[in-house]
């Protein structure tokens, strides 16, 4: 018999409603709390419950039951992987529905099943790049169609999707916290030596006086680290300079891993590192070294302590996003809040935080237009410097890089505005990236967002625009 495509088309709408329910959450429990709760609501299930592979992989752990039975406590609070249908779905990663629960020999308690008046059942394996990392069941007091073994595919995807980046949220939260409450960056020994541990197989340099780095730099830098080992790192160098800033060099010869295109491979998989960075105030570039198939890595990044004032939450949806943004907000002299305080500007680049927030910031990462209501928009080339003053405002109940009545109007950055200056000034393209230490190809996508910005065709129109505007003082 043919599935009923008017019923799923019915089941989709309601799936959707259920996934914008937890499409903001960040906490895992919070996203498989409201999935469980729209199965009940929305499809009328006795009870739903989700379960999550714990890291040892020998276990599941329940982590959201809604209906019938709330708490998370029970006896089946645990589940062995492999034990019971739990387990075996988990295991075997094979969906499965039932209509006579009772019957089936692999219920624990088949008269509660009577007596409850449970007949349907369904489980289904929540899975990640082939890896199941949890599973989600459902029961019933009426037959299960068919159909909703499929009404489970469409939800089960995106419920695994949202509680795998939670997952690698809160383990990225934690490092950070942890991080900073300590003294020292990571461990008590100095960096390099963490990093020679690292890349034992490379060559290893440090130069200049070794400074205690921040817990969020010296994090980032032990991350990178990490991709080059995989990598086949030949040659590392660490360089302390005078002027507090910190800088990588590593050379990553062509291997059996990144033979194909050395360096556009190796460019994407430093390209989460890079932003991040550039969030710092400093850069990372990924080169074609002199000789053929070696590709070269270079970061650089100002390392200053921070002075606490005004408050700022952070909440972005990459984790290496969120740490660096933390520790931007640091850099500015602003006291980071781990709880999303509606009283405290927030610094997001999640549509829906933005437009719920009274006071938020929004990140402009992409061509994705501003949310209504935010009260400031920043991009990633925002200094430490403009974003206190973002942050200040907004606590003040002004405006910043909007207008008043919050629609989206283009606005410059600081960078632009340092570009600016500069194209002002005569200076080509790659004297613009080395004096503000940043890529040719970051400084063209200024100069592009500059001329889009100021209506214009070419730099040059883009120039007379800006002078007209008052962006760049005439000669």
């Amino acid at each position: 018999m043919l599935l009923d495509s008017t019923r799923l088309l019915f089941d989709l709408q309601q799936v959707n409603q259920i996934v914008e329910s937890f499409a903001s959450c960040l906490a895992p429990e919070a996203i498989a709390q409201k999935a469980t709760a729209g199965l009940v609501e929305k499809f009328g299930c006795a009870f739903a419950r989700i379960w999550i592979v714990e890291p040892d992989r020998q276990s599941l752990r329940m982590i959201a039951s809604a209906g019938l039975y709330p708490r998370t406590d029970g006896s089946f609070a645990r589940v062995p992987m492999g034990a019971f249908k739990i387990g075996k779905i988990a295991q075997n990663c094979i969906p499965f529905l039932s209509n006579r629960l009772a019957e089936e020999t692999w219920v624990k308690d088949r008269e509660w099943a009577i007596a409850k008046g449970i007949c349907g059942f369904a489980g289904y394996p929540l899975v990640i790049n082939g890896r199941v990392i949890g599973v989600l069941a459902a029961f019933s007091y009426q037959p299960m169609p068919a159909e909703f073994i499929e009404v489970l595919q469409l939800l089960c995807t995106p419920i695994a999707v949202a509680l795998e980046n939670a997952l690698l949220y809160q383990r990225e939260k934690q490092n950070w916290q942890s991080l900073s409450h300590s003294s020292t960056p990571l461990s008590q020994s100095p960096l390099s030596e963490q990093l020679a541990n690292l890349l034992q197989d490379a060559r290893f340099v440090l130069m200049g006086t070794e400074q205690q780095l921040t817990p969020a730099i010296a994090h980032l830098l032990l991350q990178v680290a990490e991709r080059l080992r995989t990598l086949g790192c030949a040659y590392c160098r660490l360089t302390y300079a005078v002027d507090e800033t910190v800088s990588l060099e590593a050379v990553i010869p062509r291997s059996p891993h990144n033979s194909a295109c050395p360096a556009q491979p190796i460019a994407s998989v430093f390209e989460e590192f890079a932003f991040a960075f550039t969030c710092l105030g400093g850069m990372l570039q990924i080169r074609k070294g002199e000789r053929p198939g070696v590709t070269e890595l270079f970061l650089k990044t100002p390392n200053r302590s921070p002075s606490s004032q005004s408050a700022v939450g952070v909440c972005c949806q990459s984790p290496l996003l969120q740490i660096a943004l933390t520790q931007m907000a640091y850099l500015a002299g602003l006291t980071v809040c781990p709880d999303l305080d509606a009283s405290v500007p927030l610094l997001t680049d999640q549509p829906a935080r933005a437009t719920s927030h009274p006071a938020a910031i929004w990140i402009a990462t992409s061509t994705q237009p501003t949310p209504p209501n935010v009260k400031a928009r920043v991009d990633l080339s925002i200094s430490p410097e403009q974003l206190q003053a973002a942050v200040e405002a907004v606590s003040q109940g002004e405006t910043w890089g909007v207008d008043a009545d919050h629609s989206d109007k283009q606005f410059l950055s600081g960078r632009e505005q340092e570009i600016l200056m500069l194209l002002a000034q005569g200076l080509r393209d790659r004297d613009i990236a080395n004096k503000l230490y940043i890529s040719e190809r970051t400084v063209k996508f200024h100069i592009n967002n500059l001329i889009t910005k100021l209506n214009a065709n070419t730099r040059v129109q883009a120039l007379h625009e800006a002078i007209r505007q008052g962006w760049v003082a005439s000669a």
